[in-house]
């Protein structure tokens, strides 16, 4: 069995600058903003969140399926698929367009300034989720806004369950097609602010939202993460990290745990703990999918973060 991964593949040109956005942003002239930050430090990743949520899932010892539209420029990131043993079969190379392009410039608080050019990526609906595959669960993730309305339906078509995690691609979705998509959904992950966002559009609140689906998963970066599930709030705490060195993709490798969960079969409680420690030993490392370790190492580390094993 294995998991689909529906989301995009792009290169993030991630830039860090060496103080704080909030010293150099006026607020009483946020309304003619003019403003350059000096990025000493510059690297070119392969990122996109079904790239960043393949990996993980892959280091965790399983066998994910990326689903993506690419552009011409995506040979060296399908060479770096390759040798991380991870399949191509079903990302389509748009010759006309660009892979996806995120430029990402943080800020010593940690905070972000990102400009995404979506190239390929806007023609995902092109892509259908395979019915003659062996596929378990699925994920519908950032993407272009038709194929992520499409996938969903596919999904559900197909009787297999999905996790929607709307991330960035959330502004894109009036409260109607939110609500539909959690009619489709089997579980549904956002982070505080999404979660914000997805109530006020929505009308409802978390609880409500977790009556649709099988649970509502909501990250809180430093204070952990809540999965709401049969009408009570499992409490999921964060670990701490050895450093804090990267905070892009810490999301994406949270999802591909909860990926690793719902494939094995694993309780919310163990499921959340194992994502919350793959976001931070993502955090500790630069870049989306530079982390690496055995997974015997991974097991240690969770029994010394949690007093338990899995």
């Amino acid at each position: 069995m294995s998991a689909l991964i529906c989301g995009s593949m792009a290169y993030d040109t991630i830039m860090v600058f060496h103080d704080k956005f909030k010293e150099h942003i006026l607020p009483e002239k946020i309304h003619i903003l003019n403003v350059s930050f000096l990025v000493p430090v510059m690297r070119r990743e392969f990122g996109g969140c079904a790239g960043n949520i393949a990996y993980n899932l892959k280091l965790l010892g399983e066998t994910p399926l990326i689903m993506a539209t690419v552009g011409h420029d995506f040979e060296p990131y399908a060479n770096w698929l390759s040798q991380k043993g991870l399949s191509s079969e079903f990302i389509r190379i748009l010759d006309d367009h660009y892979t996806g392009q995120a430029y990402i410039t943080t800020d010593e608080d940690d905070n972000q300034i990102t400009a995404f050019h979506p190239g390929a990526m806007s023609f995902s609906h092109l892509n259908e989720v395979p019915n003659n595959r062996d596929i378990s669960v699925g994920i519908v993730s950032p993407d272009g806004k038709d194929g992520m309305q499409s996938h969903a339906e596919q999904f559900a078509e197909q009787g297999i369950p999905f996790i929607f995690d709307p991330g960035q691609g959330m502004p894109m979705f009036d409260g109607d097609e939110l609500l539909k998509f959690l009619e489709l959904a089997t579980w549904v992950t956002l982070n505080d602010y999404e979660s914000e966002l997805m109530q006020q559009r929505t009308g409802l609140t978390l609880e409500q939202i977790a009556e649709k689906v099988e649970a509502l998963i909501v990250t809180l970066g430093g204070s952990g993460s809540k999965i709401y599930t049969e009408g009570k709030c499992i409490e999921i705490p964060a670990v701490a990290p050895k450093a804090i060195l990267d905070p892009t993709g810490c999301g994406d490798a949270y999802r591909a745990g909860l990926l690793y969960g719902l494939i094995n079969e694993l309780g919310w409680d163990v499921t959340g703990r194992i994502a919350s420690l793959l976001g931070t030993i993502k955090i500790e490392h630069n870049g989306t999918q530079n982390h690496k370790f055995e997974f015997e190492n991974f097991k240690n580390r969770y029994f010394e973060s949690f007093g338990s094993t899995f």
